[in-house]
């Protein structure tokens, strides 16, 4: 009998204690608290509220509040933690109960599947467009260098989505962009299929440095800057209205696509393949994505001076000639420093990626300039 006394007044001296310790936590004064979701605020709520709703999945726990007494914010989770709070959010049932409450149509919308608009959204078609093409290139009976030359198509069309998305402006359509591709491929072709030997500068490409630095620039840089600026000149010259220079510097940025397309094929199946496996994986890589781009910046200026010279034909001679001998400058120094000192020509492309950016900030103080 003295026992079961004994364990009787221990339990009451125990549980009399907690639920005093309870009572006193719900008496005690509470925080409010505005909750602030997409920039509206709601309330204010007492964190028990807030807890109730975050339990039943109302609020978050990283949803914003504010205390309404001392203005400080922070998340919901913060102030209950402070508080001594700790929320349970309950469950919607079993997980075949959620899944019956979700329904089939959250997993597979058949209808928004089957209506024909859906194939009309840009966003879906780029994505196809990007992220199936090469899949589909390998289901093609094709081989030796013409898979080489669709591979590189397939980076050139990213390249031109890309360059699409940044540079267009209401003078460009698909129609020309497709047509300054492959006319810089025509006359890619037709320049290196043995008029650019008649360019007595590229044997200083041989000569040790710096005097090699004239063969690059005069030699490699000015050829291949010309047989970007070609298909340029037709456009500016066929145009049905005056080109924005934004206008040409996108075009100009797909002609030097192009031209790396041709490139980067002829570096892939001939001077990559001496290599060894890994560097030839690097340098093929970099034929298929920095080194078009970089062709792409070069042609770009050249693009935006060609521009100003349609523009302002009482300048055009020196503006022709900033169209050509910029890029090519660029160009050849990139060449030279990429032979004998890597880390100078990887400055010199950062530098006319910059160059060009700022070339198109400044277009109207040009034109403003040209027009007085």
């Amino acid at each position: 009998m003295e026992q079961t006394f004994f364990l009787i007044f221990h339990l009451f001296s125990v549980i009399l204690p907690f639920q005093k310790e309870k009572a006193n936590l719900h008496t005690q004064p509470t925080t409010m608290l505005i909750i602030t979701r997409n920039q509206t605020d709601y309330g204010p709520y007492d964190d028990y509220t807030v807890a109730r709703f975050v339990e039943e999945g109302k609020l978050l726990l990283n949803d914003k509040a504010r205390d309404t007494d001392t203005g400080e914010q922070d998340t919901i989770k913060t102030f209950l933690d402070r508080s001594g709070i700790r929320p349970r959010i309950k469950h919607n049932g079993t997980l075949t109960e959620q899944l019956g409450s979700l329904g089939s149509e959250f997993i597979l919308p058949r209808e928004e599947i089957s209506r024909h608009g859906l194939f009309e959204d840009k966003r879906l078609l780029v994505l196809a467009l990007v992220g199936l093409s090469l899949s589909v290139i390998m289901l093609l009976p094709i081989g030796g260098y013409l898979v080489f030359y669709v591979v590189s198509l397939y980076f050139a069309v990213i390249w031109g989505l890309f360059f699409y998305y940044f540079f267009r402006t209401r003078q460009v359509n698909v129609k020309t962009t497709v047509t300054t591709f492959f006319l810089t491929q025509l006359a890619v072709f037709v320049i290196f299929s043995g008029l650019n030997s008649l360019n007595f500068f590229y044997v200083f490409t041989n000569a040790p440095f710096p005097l090699s630095i004239i063969g690059y620039i005069a030699g490699v840089g000015l050829t291949e800057e010309f047989a970007k600026m070609i298909p340029l000149l037709i456009l500016a010259h066929r145009a049905k209205e005056p080109l924005l220079p934004q206008t040409l510097v996108y075009y100009g940025l797909m002609s030097g696509i192009a031209f790396g397309v041709f490139e980067g094929v002829q570096y892939q199946t001939t001077v990559n393949t001496q290599a060894d496996y890994t560097t030839a994986f690097v340098l093929n890589i970099a034929r298929l994505t920095s080194l078009p781009f970089l062709h792409a910046t070069f042609s770009g200026i050249c693009g935006y001076f060609t521009a100003f010279a349609r523009l302002y034909p009482k300048y055009r001679r020196s503006l022709y000639a900033l169209a050509l001998a910029v890029p090519a400058t660029l160009h050849g120094l990139y060449d030279a420093f990429a032979v004998f000192f890597y880390p100078i020509a990887l400055a010199i492309a950062l530098f006319t990626v910059l160059l060009l950016m700022a070339y198109l900030r400044r277009s109207a103080t040009f034109q403003a300039r040209l027009r007085n």
